[in-house]
């Protein structure tokens, strides 16, 4: 049977039918969480999960090795756009002809934007699919990228930093305006372990609130910002 005849679905709040996620940045953190998640949401007889890293590490070896053939993966450094290239020739591959429906997209390493600029080379992927979501994760402080809240955070001397999310956030808005025809949603989401013991939510918490999100997403979404400590608003 070719393995993309199921569908996905999520024992939860169910993901819209659907036949390939990839997850990247996934070694670690929420990336690796989300990953653990859905191989415990995912039916055995379901689609294909991929899930990239700059390097397969011993938690994320486990949890592929858990995943009953149902994962993939593709090694992706973000900062290597060539091997951006390649690992998206790779992800083509794999899907053998298929689209690819949802893009969780974690990878970025602190301030780093241009990974995520470079993985919408994914968007061809996922344009003949029913449902075409990305999800561009921010990590650290749930304002930090917020022009309307820089006040609240102005005593954290990280400037440079701060600019970097507003940029995530900027890119997350225009792509979603240049694709909205196309009939994509493309939202930003807020939540990692990068803020330590202060952190908002748990990994835990916070992958399956990520989940949650992407279960109910609809093309009115798109060009949105979601705090997983408050509401759905614009960027």
């Amino acid at each position: 049977m070719d393995r993309f005849d199921s569908h996905l679905h999520l024992s939860s709040k169910s993901i819209p039918v659907m036949s390939a996620i990839v997850v990247t940045g996934s070694s670690r953190g929420l990336g690796l969480e989300l990953v653990k998640q859905l191989f415990g949401r995912v039916s055995e007889t379901s689609g294909l999960l991929i899930v990239t890293a700059r390097r397969c590490t011993p938690a994320l070896s486990e949890a592929i090795a858990q995943s009953k053939g149902s994962a993939v993966s593709v090694p992706l450094d973000v900062t290597d756009e060539e091997q951006v290239a390649r690992s998206v020739e790779e992800v083509r591959s794999t899907l053998n002809g298929h689209s690819l429906n949802i893009l969780l997209n974690c990878a970025g390493v602190h301030g780093e934007i241009h990974g995520k600029i470079a993985l919408i080379q994914c968007i061809p992927l996922m344009q003949n699919s029913a449902v075409k979501e990305i999800i561009n994760m921010r990590v650290h402080s749930s304002g930090f990228g917020s022009i309307t809240s820089a006040q609240d955070y102005i005593y954290a001397l990280c400037p440079a930093y701060k600019i970097s999310k507003a940029a995530l956030n900027a890119l997350t808005v225009q792509y979603a305006l240049s694709y909205r025809d196309e009939g994509f949603t493309i939202v930003a989401v807020i939540q990692d372990d990068m803020g330590g013991k202060n952190a908002d939510l748990t990994l835990s918490h916070g992958a399956e609130a990520v989940l949650d999100i992407v279960a109910v997403l609809e093309t009115k979404d798109n060009g949105c910002f979601r705090n997983l400590c408050t509401r759905m608003g614009r960027v």
